[in-house]
């Protein structure tokens, strides 16, 4: 990748703390919708059906993928959702009922049967654990979920950080994703993706933290709200 693809490599790349120096972690309206219809256009689908799984976990990176799915229903694919552990929080809930208003479909369990999956649907969202899992968090409840995951063999399109790897060391025992979509500014974990796409979404990271931490934020074609930072390499 060039110079004006990611943050220059003596300043590092983005970490939790700017993360949280920009107001919080990434919202879920950070532009990750049009993400899979860029990395998998519905003439490109194996299958006649447009299908894709959405994974969704508990916390911040679940509430990412419920605004994805709704996404990739208005822009006419058939997306399923599965949310085993639904969050309280008011509006990660209104993102759940925009959902079911939409009639996009939820799972009540994850196959383990990982053909199943495969045969059913063209891609796998992985929105289960983003930023702000705390590490290990992958040998608890969601540990089911991402031994599957490690299994499917049609692409996986993670959000921010693939499930199961440390947000600054990368991968330690996580999912292997196709594509991957940074949130505001690749993560140090990003330095270790081998998939064929990375994308960055979320084109809103004020000017004095990338001043502070001395980002080099890659430039956005016209007024999109994602960058195709594969396109550089």
């Amino acid at each position: 990748m060039d110079k004006q693809s990611l943050p220059s490599p003596a300043a590092g790349m983005w970490s939790v703390a700017a993360s949280q120096q920009a107001g919080g972690e990434p919202r879920p309206t950070a532009g990750t919708g049009p993400v899979p219809p860029w990395a998998f256009p519905l003439p490109s689908l194996p299958r006649k059906q447009p299908t894709v799984l959405v994974v969704c976990g508990p916390a911040q990176n679940g509430a990412i993928g419920l605004v994805c799915a709704r996404h990739l229903r208005i822009f006419d694919y058939e997306p399923t959702i599965f949310y085993p552990k639904r969050s309280l929080d008011p509006l990660y809930r209104d993102f759940t009922t925009q959902c079911e208003k939409m009639d996009i479909p939820f799972l009540s369990y994850l196959p383990t049967e990982v053909q199943l999956i495969n045969d059913a649907y063209n891609a796998v969202v992985d929105a289960v654990l983003g930023a702000e899992a705390e590490l290990g968090e992958g040998r608890g409840p969601c540990a089911g979920i991402l031994a599957t995951l490690k299994h499917v063999r049609i692409p996986i399109v993670s959000l921010d950080v693939p499930s199961g790897w440390d947000v600054e060391a990368g991968s330690s025992g996580g999912i292997s994703p196709d594509v991957l979509v940074s949130l505001m500014a690749p993560k140090q974990c990003a330095r270790r993706f081998l998939g064929r796409q990375h994308f960055v979404a979320g084109r809103f990271v004020p000017y004095d933290v990338q001043k502070k931490f001395e980002l080099n934020p890659p430039e956005y074609p016209g007024t999109e709200c994602v960058v195709d930072l594969s396109a550089s390499q």
